[in-house]
């Protein structure tokens, strides 16, 4: 249940201790700096800003690839830009690739951030795979490097799943999946930023990857210990299924110890099964046929960065789900049982990350400094209905848990562990899933919370 734990705790202590060439083309002129004017959840708090449309593949700078029609809009490799090689840091394998790169406009946030976390959505057959880079602007107008946010596929048979450590400029460090300002208290923020996709390949081949979805999450969350209480607004439950994490405790300790630390990976295949997809039988055929719920295994696998050594990591969820045909998945933040309420009623579950002690959540039986849950209801009283992954079985997954309590653990941005000592939370962190051609109502929801 604590797979989100130890980057987490570091981040938290060391805050506390302190482009490509274009090609020329017909299509509509790049711009230099995107200022997004679709709704963001709280002025002040949260920014988000995703290329998706054919309109967005054409702006930025290309070395390489091109904009892609089809059901979803997306950037491939046309012709190369150029071959390296790649040593992989936990094979030691070294190998050529052919490569292209697609370099986003400059956005400038409505939130001067402290923290960036980026979300890509793509499909990378084998023989491919891509990276995915930000650099950013601070308020002194300084810029960051270019940080690696993480490289990616979506199998595991040409590279090795990875975040990578050791990123920083000495003002702002990238911690697995995020990126984060080292010092907020001395008022520095990262007040633009832009992304870097490389798209690789086997050299000589026609493959490509093909990215539908890339953009990222700037937020500026206050330090707080507690939340204002919100009111209880709907009563509604969704049928999502019910997988328990510890099912699965001792099954493949090479990803992450096994089930005990997949409540992440655990979550997300709850929701991506709500919405009706599901790996294939070919696909689960390296599962021991003894284990039950195969798939939960399968999404272990392929969630796991071999960096953090877990199946935590954020965007790495995402990107596993948005792999089941027609499918959308970001990692962002929520104010308040609100926003969860407003996705319930469009029929939206949400997979959130919080920490507690054991007495700050009653019914869970346990405490943890990291774990994700799916929150799939709201009872007639307005108290939170949650599948928790970290339950003895999945008949007993489903619980319901005291709303003050939960909203409080989930959105917190700092608390005190069990030793007394101040640690941090992740302050309304959610991963959201849906398909690619909502309802009106499902788009409604999401506009609203500036994610469309």
């Amino acid at each position: 249940m604590t797979d989100s734990a130890p980057r987490r705790t570091v981040l938290a202590a060391a805050l506390a201790a302190v482009a490509g060439t274009a090609v020329a083309s017909t299509a509509p002129a790049a711009v230099a700096d995107d200022r997004d004017r679709r709704p963001a959840p709280d002025p002040g708090l949260v920014d988000h800003r995703f290329w998706t449309s054919w309109t967005d593949w054409w702006t930025g700078t290309r070395a390489g690839t091109r904009p892609v029609l089809g059901r979803r809009p997306g950037l491939a490799i046309g012709a190369p830009a150029g071959v390296t090689d790649y040593t992989d840091p936990h094979t030691g394998t070294v190998s050529t690739w052919e490569y292209a790169t697609w370099t986003s406009p400059v956005h400038t946030s409505s939130v001067p951030a402290t923290e960036v976390i980026a979300s890509w959505n793509a499909q990378t057959p084998p023989g491919t795979w891509i990276q995915i880079e930000m650099r950013g602007t601070y308020t002194d107008a300084t810029a960051t490097p270019w940080y690696v946010m993480g490289r990616w596929a979506s199998g595991d048979g040409d590279i090795r799943r990875t975040s990578v450590d050791d990123q920083s400029d000495g003002r702002s460090s990238i911690w697995t999946d995020t990126f984060a300002v080292d010092d907020p208290a001395s008022g520095l923020r990262l007040v633009s930023h832009q992304l870097r996709l490389t798209l690789y390949r086997t050299p000589g081949t026609r493959l490509t990857p093909t990215v539908w979805r890339l953009g990222a999450m700037a937020s500026d969350i206050p330090d707080r210990f507690t939340v204002p209480a919100s009111t209880p607004g709907l009563a509604r439950e969704l049928a999502v299924p019910r997988y328990s994490q510890n099912t699965h405790v001792g099954q493949y300790p090479e990803y992450d110890n096994g089930g005990e630390a997949w409540c992440s990976p655990t979550s997300s295949q709850m929701i991506v099964e709500y919405w009706g997809r599901s790996p294939r039988a070919e696909d689960l055929a390296w599962v021991d046929p003894d284990f039950a719920d195969p798939q939960v295994c399968h999404a272990a696998r392929f969630t796991y960065d071999h960096q953090y050594e877990g199946c935590g990591n954020w965007p790495f969820n995402a990107a596993y789900a948005a792999t089941y045909p027609d499918m959308n998945a970001v990692v962002t933040r929520l104010r308040s049982l609100t926003d969860l309420e407003t996705l319930i009623r469009a029929g939206i579950p949400a997979i959130t990350s919080q920490s507690f002690r054991k007495e700050e959540l009653a019914g869970a039986g346990y405490g943890t400094s990291g774990h994700l849950m799916t929150v799939i209801g709201f009872t007639e009283t307005g108290d939170v209905i949650a599948n928790d992954p970290a339950s003895p079985s999945n008949e007993a997954v489903r619980r319901v848990y005291a709303r003050r309590e939960w909203e409080n653990i989930w959105l917190r941005t700092k608390r005190y562990d069990a030793n007394g000592k101040v640690r941090s939370g992740t302050g309304g962190v959610c991963y959201l899933f849906w398909p690619v051609r909502p309802t009106p109502g499902q788009r409604r929801a999401l506009r609203s919370l500036g994610l469309v």
